[in-house]
């Protein structure tokens, strides 16, 4: 029988240090690929405590679910350090996880980071309406198409070749239906403003200018406008999964933007 569990769960990139404020990493569409989470998260532990979200493929379920999945997890780790700053950051898919997950629990969670927030999906009308149409692409194009989407994420020539790997093993272990799943919740993703408004922690808001995918840099300045205490970082020269091309240091930008509870 397989260890891996059938339900989300944290997933440790790099040994627990208990003495670091805690961080949640709520990853984008590809967070079944641990080696490609290790990469996106590598550096934070030198100053945190690193925890990231990882649901399996199987697993079909709500944004609801999702976000209660990471309230509660992140309850179980505070129960072995109590008195902890919670950091909770995401990218893309996982940006929309941590905007239900904030108004859910709103003390939770001391400070947030939303990188290339995908709260803009469905706004995009060609990729709104291209996921109704996904359910139509045969196995066989969908495998070969998956390569050709790689362009959209990142450019090659900025990873690394560990980097590289892992994007490539990501894109090509993603079952089609898993996608089919997390398509259908982006078209269905909403928030209630009304409740943003009223979010009072700080948020730090990156977004990539050269994102093909997402109007990322419009979204973080939309958001901007609706989180009180929000600030907007925009990253140059780098696609929609910065977190894995070189150059791009999330730990560095944080403490740039004093957005370290020690700043």
């Amino acid at each position: 029988m397989s260890n891996v569990p059938s339900h989300p769960y944290f997933f440790t990139p790099s040994p627990s240090n208990p003495d670091f404020p805690l961080f949640v990493f709520l990853p984008g569409m590809d967070e079944t690929g641990k080696e490609l989470i290790s990469i996106q998260t590598a550096g934070l532990e030198t100053a945190f405590d690193m925890r990231c979200l990882v649901i399996p493929s199987d697993e079909f379920i709500s944004w609801t679910h999702l976000s209660e999945q990471v309230i509660t997890l992140t309850q179980e780790e505070l129960k072995k350090k109590p008195r902890s700053s919670v950091y909770l950051g995401a990218e893309s898919f996982g940006t929309c996880i941590a905007l239900k997950a904030m108004l859910s629990d709103p003390k939770l969670f001391n400070r947030i980071i939303l990188i290339n927030s995908a709260s803009s999906f469905h706004r995009v009308p060609w990729l709104n309406w291209g996921s109704y149409l996904f359910h139509w692409v045969p196995q066989l194009l969908y495998t070969n198409s998956s390569f050709m989407a790689l362009p959209f994420l990142t450019s090659f020539n900025k990873l690394s070749p560990q980097a590289h790997h892992a994007l490539l093993k990501s894109v090509r272990d993603a079952p089609k239906k898993a996608v089919m799943q997390r398509l259908t919740l982006m078209r269905q993703f909403d928030i209630d403003e009304m409740k943003l408004r009223q979010f009072t922690q700080p948020v730090l808001l990156v977004a990539s200018k050269a994102d093909l995918i997402l109007p990322s840099v419009a979204e973080a300045k939309r958001l901007a406008r609706i989180l009180p205490n929000a600030k907007v970082v925009t990253v140059p020269h780098k696609g929609h999964a910065c977190l894995v091309e070189g150059g791009v240091d999330l730990l560095k930008i944080l403490q740039t933007e004093n957005f370290l509870d020690n700043s």
